[in-house]
């Protein structure tokens, strides 16, 4: 009851975020609730594992706990955590962890039920090379590609959680689309075959 109480108190994220700066642990957990599904997808998607995905979730969080008071509201919530997540990502590869492939951690759907046989194993082996082909890109690019394709974010916002120009993102997704579109050549027959 009573935190349901406190809850209705917040009546923006700004409040929230106001009320996590002077301590309020029930605020820090609806900021936990409303972004940690976010973090450990980006997680995720950049180690490819499980533990990885955890241990930086647990890493973002914790620095967000105790640097909160450092968030001046120049920038949007939600953009400033993407830098911590963007920042405890490359922290994460810099200690030399072994990541593995980026399609270890990701599930392939069946876009198509009622698709053949042949056509389901070509969408997967599709899916699988796309995601091992992200996986391959330098941390640079594979980033930029994440944030934009997997969390929709804008080349502004890229820019601000990776701490650089927007010109810098457009260089670097631009890189990394051609990178992509080299290593994937092979699949064009396929997918236009389908």
């Amino acid at each position: 009851m009573e935190r349901l109480a406190l809850m209705s108190e917040y009546k923006t994220e700004s409040h929230i975020i106001e009320a996590c700066q002077q301590g309020d642990r029930v605020a820090f957990q609806h900021i936990f609730e409303t972004y940690k599904d976010r973090v450990y997808s980006i997680a995720l998607h950049f180690s490819g594992d499980d533990s990885s995905a955890r241990d930086i979730s647990q890493q973002v969080f914790l620095k967000l706990f105790t640097s909160i008071s450092q968030f001046r509201s120049d920038a949007q919530f939600s953009t400033w955590l993407y830098r911590i997540v963007t920042n405890a990502c490359i922290d994460e590869q810099r200690k030399g962890r072994r990541f593995l492939p980026f399609t270890d951690g990701m599930e392939v759907r069946n876009i198509m039920a009622r698709a053949s046989q042949e056509a389901s194993y070509l969408k997967r082996q599709v899916a699988d090379s796309v995601k091992e082909a992200i996986s391959g890109l330098s941390p640079k690019l594979r980033l930029p590609i994440l944030l934009k394709y997997v969390e929709g974010l804008s080349y502004e916002e890229i820019a601000e959680a990776m701490g650089c120009s927007i010109g810098t993102v457009s260089s670097r997704l631009n890189r990394g689309h051609k990178i992509l579109a080299r290593k994937l050549s092979h699949l064009r027959d396929a997918v236009i075959e389908e």
